[in-house]
């Protein structure tokens, strides 16, 4: 019994020592190109602008807005800043640079804490009420299409942003089966399956500027939505548009002076709760949005999957078409297929 004890002892030395001879001199390898001077100064712009990559993404809310609106510029693109950390990861390793990778640790960990949660499927079953915002296009070809694929969409409340006086008769045909209820100021307009009252224009100051005469400046609109849970206020917004030259850079003048606006009229709402919908012409990391994000909270945010770009219709590589909401719960949030307009369609479910 001794010997056999002693065999299977020896086996199983034997196959420690197999198994250590197995990894034990690939440990000892990597320690020693760790450790050699080589790898740690090969590299080293690569990892100065990995550090400037991370530090970049970290202290964007620092970079200034006075040339350019450089801040804003770099957090409506903040997200898509990720983009570039396997291209400094594929070069660092075809330099064989330790120092780097090791770098790129800082990106990566900045990017995570700032987009990581919208990596995954947050959105829940249920809602009390789906909402929904379409801006459906000055261009759009086809409006009566539009129409019929957002009435079956089956949100009970939906929004549309640059209606045309060509093409309103169209929608108001197209929606009045699937919504009983509707209202129209200027470009933007509120179908509902529920009864609306005290709507009414809001003021978002875009009689301004050299956009002011291509511009509507009736954008905006407020009005109350009669749930089963008591008085819901609904705003229905499209904020002045952004523009990208030589001579202004990012130019958001007059966007930014109509978010200004609707954040005030929003923070003198007496009704707790507020869904906001429509083209915001500009992402919610963006300074500009303070004093609406500073009330509200995104649906997508909150309760999407993934970052749910829906700009342009085509390739989107932005949202720009937000829900926002406050005393209510945001369950799930998605983007609509597309239509005929250069946006995607938006949509929430939300309950008390």
């Amino acid at each position: 019994m001794a010997q056999v004890d002693t065999a299977e002892t020896g086996q199983a030395s034997l196959r420690r020592d197999t198994g250590s001879g197995t990894w034990r001199p690939g440990i000892r390898r990597v320690l020693r190109i760790g450790f050699r001077p080589g790898p740690w100064k090969r590299g080293l712009v690569l990892a100065a602008l990995a550090v400037l990559l991370g530090l970049f993404m970290l202290l964007h809310a620092k970079i200034p807005n006075r040339i350019g609106n450089l801040g804003s510029l770099a957090e409506t693109v903040l997200p898509w800043l990720g983009l570039f950390i396997p291209v400094l990861l594929a070069r660092a390793v075809w330099r064989r640079s330790a120092s780097a990778v090791v770098a790129l640790l800082l990106p990566v960990l900045v990017w995570l804490n700032l987009f990581g949660g919208l990596l995954g499927d947050k959105s829940h079953p249920g809602g009390d009420l789906t909402v929904a915002s379409h801006n459906v296009g000055a261009g759009n070809p086809d409006p009566v299409g539009t129409a019929r694929d957002l009435a079956a969409s089956g949100a009970d409340v939906l929004a549309l942003e640059e209606i045309t006086p060509q093409a309103k008769p169209l929608y108001e045909e197209g929606l009045a089966k699937a919504y009983p209820y509707h209202t129209v100021r200027g470009t933007v307009g509120l179908w509902s399956k529920l009864p609306l009252s005290d709507t009414q224009p809001v003021d978002i100051k875009l009689d301004f500027g050299p956009l002011a005469d291509t511009m509507d400046s009736n954008r905006a609109l407020r009005t109350t939505a009669a749930t089963d849970q008591g008085p819901l206020a609904v705003y229905v917004a499209h904020l002045g548009s952004a523009r990208v030259n030589a001579r202004a850079g990012f130019w958001t003048d007059s966007r930014d002076t109509s978010a200004q606006a609707l954040g005030k009229a929003i923070a003198a709402e007496r009704n707790e709760r507020v869904v906001l919908l429509g083209d915001l012409n500009g992402t919610m990391d963006d300074r500009a949005f303070a004093d609406i994000t500073s009330q509200l909270r995104s649906a997508q945010d909150t309760a999407g999957d993934g970052f749910g770009f829906t700009w342009p219709a085509k390739f989107p590589v932005v949202r720009i078409d937000q829900i926002l909401v406050r005393g209510v719960k945001p369950e799930s949030s998605w983007s609509l297929p597309a239509t005929g307009s250069d946006h995607l369609p938006v949509a929430a479910g939300i309950s008390w």
